[in-house]
């Protein structure tokens, strides 16, 4: 597979248009599978991961539908090409650099569907949707679940439900976790308040790649913790009523804030703005607090002739991996740097060309 072909197009949970968009980033489910009869991946030998990779890919050729899902062989991929993967939020680090032995992935075209093949478990089916669609994000992975369970003896108890690597996975084998971006609940330094709230209702709180990430550009996931004993509508159920809530405060700290500050903030907007269009050189966490400034001022309506889609794109685009193939070559940390500023000058004159 040629993952250069990606690079002009976003996945669709990056499109900016679906429900509550203005503060839901994107929607994803997932789910863990392991197959009967096989040893978990944590304890596999290359033999049975080879088995796991044969299986997975005769059942997931013959269950593709209308957009079929195309394999890619992750262990045999340049670091380069695991973490494009990784940014793009079709495999999880820990596939790109914390296993060895035969793994992959597959995806359809959109990058709404994929499945993670030895990773964590044999398998991770993911749906990653744009917007507040956890009922959409839920519809298709109970479908492409139920086809594969078809093809595939799933390793699953009477009592425990489904069985998984990790015990927090046991029974549903379903995390669901959604990516808001959270500006001003941090402005009025109300974001750790919800966080600790959170936690007592044992939801996690990651950075933009999941667990063990930190959160730059004020953007979060918020998944559930524990399946066991936890039917998939209770799961989705707890997070849609926490994430409303979380929706609510954030609009009223925006709102807040433009009756409070709207000079101020305008003013963070456009010095945001300003030096995206400038620099000469910029780290990636940088670039990302200074376009969720921009994201921001989109939505209160403080700047106009940059669609949310375009400032989404920048966020993938500066990413390391990204920024490497878009230039053809490997890049050393500050030849990033400026291959960043240099990119970021040259599409937002291109924007502002356009208005």
């Amino acid at each position: 597979m040629n993952l250069d072909s990606l690079l002009p197009n976003l996945g669709e949970w990056l499109r900016g248009t679906g429900p509550e968009s203005d503060v839901v980033v994107s929607t994803r489910i997932r789910l863990a599978r392991n197959l009967a009869d096989l040893p978990f991946a944590t304890r596999a030998t290359a033999t049975h991961k080879a088995d796991v990779i044969r299986l997975a890919k005769e059942a997931v050729a013959k269950c593709g539908g209308a957009h079929p899902l195309e394999y890619a062989d992750v262990q045999a991929m340049s670091p380069l090409d695991r973490q494009f993967l990784v940014e793009r939020q079709l495999i999880s680090r820990e596939l790109a650099s914390g296993l060895d032995g035969p793994r992959g992935v597959a995806f359809d075209p959109t990058e709404t569907v994929s499945v993670m093949v030895n990773e964590e478990d044999h398998l991770r089916l993911q749906v990653l949707r744009s917007g507040f669609a956890l009922d959409e994000a839920w519809r298709d992975i109970d479908r492409l679940d139920d086809a594969l369970e078809q093809r595939l003896a799933y390793a699953f108890h009477t009592q425990f439900g489904y069985l998984t690597a990790c015990p927090t996975n046991v029974g549903t084998g379903m995390r669901a976790s959604v990516m808001l971006h959270l500006p001003a609940l941090g402005l009025t330094k109300q974001i750790d308040k919800v966080f600790r709230a959170l936690q007592k209702i044992n939801l996690a709180v990651r950075g933009l790649h999941g667990e063990g990430s930190r959160a730059f550009g004020d953007l979060y996931q918020i998944s559930n913790h524990v399946t066991l004993g936890k039917s998939e509508a209770k799961i989705l159920d707890e997070i849609r009523e926490v994430i409303v809530t979380i929706m609510q405060y954030e609009r009223q700290a925006r709102a807040a804030l433009m009756k409070e500050r709207r000079q101020a903030e305008h003013d963070r907007v456009a010095r945001a703005i300003g030096t995206l269009g400038s620099a000469t050189m910029i780290t990636a966490e940088e670039t990302m607090e200074l376009l969720s400034a921009v994201r921001l001022g989109i939505h209160l309506h403080l700047l106009d002739g940059i669609p949310v889609t375009a400032v989404n794109q920048l966020f993938i685009h500066t990413q390391s991996a990204h920024l490497q193939k878009l230039a053809g070559h490997a890049l050393g940390g500050e030849e990033r740097n400026t291959a960043r500023a240099k990119y970021l000058k040259t599409r937002l004159r291109d924007l502002d060309s356009h208005k």
